[in-house]
This record gives C-alpha cells, structure tokens and sequence, in this order.
C-alpha cells in the first residue's frame, strides 16, 4: 500500500507522510519472528510503555506466538516535541517481575534517557533479563550508550506522529507515520 499523498495538519504543525501502515505491520512481523525464536521454550512478559506504545504493542502481540504476559507502565517524558529528558512515572508496574524475561516495547528511542533509567529501575527487581524492542530509534539523537534487541526503524531526528505517537495528545490515531514538514 502507498504512502498517502496529502500533508496533514496537527494542532498547529504541518506534516508529511513518511511510513505507511503496510511498510509498519511488514516490519512488525519480522520482529516477532525474531522474538519468537529467541524466546522459544521461556514465557517472557512484555511491558509496553503508555501511551505511544500502545498500537505497536498490540500489533507485536498478534504476531507473537510463544507464550507470554503482558503488563504495561506509563510514563511521560515529552513536552511538545522535545523530549524532556526526565521520565514521569505515571503508571507503575503491576507485574512481579522477579526471575523473569522482560521485553520492553517502547514507540520510539530519541535520547535514550528514559529507557536506560527504566532499565536501571527494573532491574532493582532482579529480573532473569531485559530486552528492549522499539519501533523507532533516532542514532544521532541518542545521548546515552543503548542496547536495543529489536529495532523497527532507524530514523534521522525528525519529529513523528501516527501509529500511537502524538503531538500534544493528538495524532495517535494514524495508520501511518508522518514526519514534521521543514
């Protein structure tokens, strides 16, 4: 399927397209495939983040064949279109997480700051391991080393909304991404 042709506007930013749904699902797919097999024969709990992980999470979740839990935190970290670089924890974990495999699917890694202190927090639980897997990972955006398992696309630092991710609360409900317009 094409990428729509049309700008859209959001509040009061101007947007282009850039990924189509069926360039997100394709992506999807390979990366529960890859899960599946790494995760074959353990029952990993997945722990989306809140809110713009929400359609990834659900779309991995449909391909995901192995055995697992789902639980999910919220936190915030944006304002507007930067990242604020401080996490606000807004749901915590519900979950016990001692002794287990726990795969946080996150929307998008621009800093790097919010996943390294959620990874330092959870492991205060002793967890057997933690994997990250991101849809989004700006590189020349990080500011902090990341290990990131699985990876749907590498983007330039440019701001994104659709498919969950939002500008000021609004644009989440996208099939596609689209990009700020220059």
């Amino acid at each position: 399927m094409p990428l729509p042709s049309e700008t859209i506007k959001i509040g009061d930013l101007e947007f282009i397209p850039y990924l189509s749904h069926s360039q997100i699902k394709e992506r999807i797919r390979g990366i529960a495939a890859q899960i599946n097999i790494d995760f074959a024969g353990v029952q990993p709990i997945f722990v989306p983040i809140l809110n713009g992980a929400f359609m990834f999470a659900a779309d991995l979740m449909k391909e995901i064949t192995i055995p697992c839990e789902v639980s999910f935190v919220k936190l915030a970290s944006y304002h507007g279109i930067q990242s604020s670089g401080e996490i606000e924890e807004v749901l915590g974990l519900q979950a016990d997480i001692t002794g287990r495999h726990v795969i946080l699917v996150e929307d998008i890694v621009d800093t790097g700051l919010t996943m390294t202190q959620l990874h330092k927090t959870f492991q205060q639980f002793r967890p057997a391991g933690i994997s990250i897997a991101t849809l989004f990972v700006k590189p020349e955006s990080l500011k902090v080393p990341l290990q990131l398992d699985y990876t749907g696309f590498e983007i330039p630092n440019k701001f994104i909304v659709g498919y969950g991710l939002d500008y000021n609360g609004l644009g989440r409900n996208s099939r596609d991404i689209y990009q700020k317009a220059d």
